[in-house]
């Protein structure tokens, strides 16, 4: 009897902890309508303001891939609210590496040109789509994806929204040769040469 019940604890103790594990996997719930910084007195309609995006959408295409942030840390009135945001630019031929959000899916919206993108689940199998003007597409939350626009002569823009004000990104080439792993480790793992290995850590410092 006492077996039995030690063994329901035990249980329960396990899957309590499993389900804050999974709570804890994105961001909290808070207690409150909004989060006041620290040492601020007066909270107005301004702290619920972003202008940074101002003129964003208007300007110029950039000579290479750009992506205007609205996180946590640029619009602290995020803080709490379980959203961001994200402009992403792309000129003639650019592209949006492979990376990661591991704290978020994604939900991309084409608003000019047109884009190449896709992503890759656990069991390795690629998705990928072209998105014209007004599509839509979500990459799952912590999967590697990527866009590019295969247009050469024209720019492309999208807006990216996520259910986290702070998504995080990890950059698949930067993070894999950037950091300091061993040109050996990394020889091995990609089934190449150190030699290799040292030009793709040249190019992506150059």
């Amino acid at each position: 009897m006492a077996s039995t019940v030690l063994k329901h604890l035990l249980f329960f103790v396990v899957v309590a902890f499993a389900i804050s594990w999974i709570a804890q996997a994105s961001d909290p719930d808070i207690l409150t309508d909004f989060i006041v910084p620290e040492n601020s007195n007066a909270i107005n309609g301004s702290f619920f303001t972003f202008t940074g995006m101002r003129g964003v959408l208007q300007s110029s295409a950039p000579p290479n891939f750009k992506v205007t942030k609205v996180g946590m840390a640029e619009f602290p009135a995020l803080n709490g609210q379980s959203v961001g945001f994200a402009v992403l630019q792309f000129p003639a031929g650019g592209v949006n590496p492979p990376h990661t959000h591991p704290r978020s899916a994604e939900h991309l919206f084409v608003v000019e040109g047109s884009l190449l993108v896709g992503f890759v689940d656990t069991a390795n199998k690629l998705y990928t789509q072209t998105l014209q003007l007004g599509d839509m597409f979500v990459f799952p939350k912590g999967l590697v994806h990527f866009q590019y626009n295969a247009d050469a002569q024209e720019p492309a823009t999208a807006i990216s929204a996520f259910g986290s004000a702070n998504a995080g990104t990890v950059s698949v080439p930067l993070s894999v040769f950037t950091t300091g792993i061993d040109d050996g480790i990394l020889a091995m793992s990609f089934k190449t040469d150190v030699a290799t290995i040292q030009q793709i850590k040249a190019g992506l410092a150059g």
